[in-house]
């Protein structure tokens, strides 16, 4: 059964295709996070899910960039309380 992960706004994705969750407070400090960011943006591949000011960005295997508000710490939080519900029913 596949998972899915919701980031805020109308941005869900199935947990396969995430590669990673990353804080924006500590990874945007590297030029090089900064300008993968904005490298992404010019190319039309970042989407803001973020209501507010983002927190995070999710990478998707497809190569999208999704800021999110919710902390790193939230959406894997999210993920295994899906896990446990899931487990649960089975």
């Amino acid at each position: 059964m596949s998972r899915y992960i919701y980031m805020g706004g109308d941005a869900v994705r199935r947990e396969d295709a995430v590669i990673g969750v990353f804080d924006l407070d500590n990874t945007s400090w590297s030029h090089l996070t900064r300008s993968f960011l904005t490298r992404g943006e010019q190319e039309g591949r970042v989407v803001n899910a973020a209501e507010d000011i983002p927190r995070s960005f999710v990478l998707c295997t497809d190569g999208t960039v999704i800021l999110t508000q919710p902390t790193p710490a939230t959406l894997t939080r999210r993920l295994d309380e899906q896990e446990r519900f899931l487990s649960w029913q089975n």
